[in-house]
This record gives C-alpha cells, sequence and structure tokens, in this order.
C-alpha cells in the first residue's frame, strides 16, 4: 500500500468511525430526550467537572517544563500551557498530528530542536501510559470479586482458564521468537520494547524526577475526578458503584484514541460498559457519555482556540527581535 494511501486511511477512517458512532448514538436515543437529560443536568457538577479537566491540562503544561530543562531548555509557562491546549484541539482533526504540532510550536516560538521536543512527548506519553496501566491494575484488585463474578456467570470457569493458558503460552512463544529472531519485524519491536524502557528509565535521570512523577499521578488524578464528579450531574447516575465509575473511565479513556477527540467513541464506551456490566439504563448512561464528552470538548475547544489565536501574539516580542 502507498504512503499517500496509508495517510489518507489514517485520517479518514477515525473520521468516518466518529461519524457513524455520532449517528448510532443518536438513532438510540432522540435528540429531544437528549436534550431534556442536558437541560435537567447539574451543571455545578459539570463546571467542577471541567475545572479538574482543566488542572490536569495545567499540570501536564508544568510537568513538560521538568523534561526539557536537563535538555537545556528553559521555556515559557505561557508557551506550554498553549502548546498543550493546541494539541488537543488539533487531535479533534487529525488523530496525532496535536503531538507533532505541539513539538513544531516549541521549535518556532522556543527554539527547541523539534526532534528533542517530540521526543519529551513521546516519554511523557509513556509515562501516562504506565499510570493508565497501574490504574486497570488497581481497578482489577480492587473489583476482583465484581469481575471474576462477572466473567464466571457469563462463561464457563473451565473455559477462562483454558483461555488464559492459551494466552501465556501464546505470549511466551511470541516473546520468545522475537528475542531469537532476526526478521525486520522482530527488530522492530526489540527496537520500540527498548525505546520504551529507556524511555521510561530516562524519566528517574532528570533532576526533578519527583515532581514529575507527582504531577504524572495528580494529571490522572483530575482525570479520574473529572469523570467521577460529573457522573452525578445526572439525577439516575448519582448512586452508581465506584467500579462503574474506575471501568467507565478506562474504556472511555480507551475510545478516545478510536476516532478524533473520542466523538462518537466515548459516549458509546461508558454505554457498553453500564449496560452490560453493572445493568444501567442506556438511556442516562449515553446521556452521560454526551455531557462529560461535550464538556471537555467545549473547554478544549474554549483555551485551545484561544491558545492557537494568542500564540503569536504572546511571542511577537520575539518574532520581532
Amino acid at each position: 500500500m502507498k504512503k499517500k494511501t496509508k495517510n489518507i486511511l489514517k485520517i479518514a477512517l477515525p473520521l468516518l468511525l466518529g461519524v457513524f458512532l455520532v449517528w448510532y448514538s443518536l438513532s438510540q436515543i432522540s435528540i429531544s430526550e437528549l436534550i431534556k437529560y442536558f437541560k435537567k443536568a447539574e451543571y455545578t457538577y459539570i463546571v467542577l467537572g471541567m475545572f479538574f479537566g482543566l488542572l490536569s491540562h495545567l499540570s501536564r503544561a508544568y510537568r513538560w517544563q521538568f523534561q526539557l530543562e536537563p535538555l537545556g531548555y528553559k521555556i515559557k509557562f505561557g508557551n506550554s500551557i498553549m502548546a498543550v491546549f493546541a494539541t488537543y484541539l488539533i487531535n479533534y482533526t487529525i488523530p496525532r498530528a496535536g503531538e507533532v504540532a505541539r513539538a513544531s510550536i516549541l521549535t518556532n516560538y522556543e527554539g527547541v530542536p523539534f526532534e528533542k521536543g517530540f521526543g519529551t512527548i513521546v516519554a511523557e506519553r509513556l509515562a501516562d501510559l504506565i499510570v493508565m496501566l497501574g490504574i486497570i491494575a488497581v481497578t482489577l484488585f480492587l473489583q476482583f470479586d465484581f469481575i471474576y463474578g462477572f466473567l464466571v456467570e457469563k462463561f464457563n470457569p473451565t473455559k477462562i482458564v483454558m483461555a488464559f493458558a492459551v494466552l501465556l503460552v501464546v505470549v511466551f512463544l511470541f516473546l520468545r521468537f522475537v528475542n531469537r529472531s532476526t526478521s525486520k519485524i522482530a527488530l522492530k519491536i526489540k527496537g520500540f520494547v527498548s525505546g520504551l524502557v529507556e524511555g521510561v528509565l530516562s524519566i528517574f535521570k532528570m533532576k526533578k524526577k519527583w515532581a514529575f512523577i507527582f504531577h504524572t499521578l495528580f494529571i490522572w488524578t483530575m482525570y479520574v475526578l473529572m469523570f467521577y464528579v460529573t457522573t452525578f450531574s445526572v439525577q439516575e447516575m448519582s448512586d452508581i458503584p465506584f467500579a462503574a465509575v474506575l471501568i467507565g473511565f478506562i474504556a472511555a479513556s480507551f475510545s478516545i484514541a478510536a476516532t478524533n477527540g473520542g466523538i462518537g467513541s466515548y459516549p458509546e464506551a461508558i454505554v457498553l460498559v453500564f449496560t452490560s456490566l453493572f445493568f444501567i439504563p442506556e438511556d442516562p448512561s449515553r446521556a452521560l457519555g454526551w455531557i462529560i464528552w461535550s464538556a471537555q470538548t467545549l473547554l478544549i475547544i474554549v483555551f485551545g482556540g484561544f491558545s492557537l489565536i494568542y500564540l503569536p501574539i504572546f511571542n511577537r516580542n520575539k518574532e520581532s527581535a
């Protein structure tokens, strides 16, 4: 497949999937019914959720400075904030293009070489991935009885054990193949894993590593709190179990990678978890998903749009120098 075709598909497929999921979601609940949920929502909790989301973005911008200092660059906090918000907004148009734009903004206004700026973004994504895996592990530990009971109820226990055993064997054989093989694919995988390890270890080599770790944990705490407090905005969701919150948050977080900014996929991920695992009615679940997504999207549009407009003004003295 030609590179141009691949690039077109990378842009078109998430967009088409998003359009389809929006259509599907709105076919399951009428727009008038959805508007009723928006009108009845308790906006104190929505605004509080937006505030927690804002804190997470500010913390991300501040954390970025810790990574750039060891490279010899002390960037303006304002540029860091606006670059982060611009990233999120641009990702609504072309997936992953925001990260490239973020590194480019640093190059244009702070003189940081693109490859170095982009490298710090990759490293921070690795840190975020580790925390996300930690959240999944904690959820599995805290809700082990629930998850195990659900699997036993839905599936034969013997089949679960056999499937797990088969999975372990497959993983073992795959790792053995990668370790011994000299094929291009195996070498790429080993290079990727090596890069992951190196990126993670680089975190512990920075001078302010504990501050970096604190902000990483703070960012994800704010994400969870954003999701949690917003559930109280919909009356039917005010007493859902915390297990639903955690598992719904995990599913919704992964759904963002499926479409541009999680459009369509975010609400449906929440519906899937809430209805299939916790038997929560579809309409309030879907309404909650749209409320959370809309609130955070509004935050990104406002601050991201302002950032793109104000960046050249904020740096006009540098440009004229």
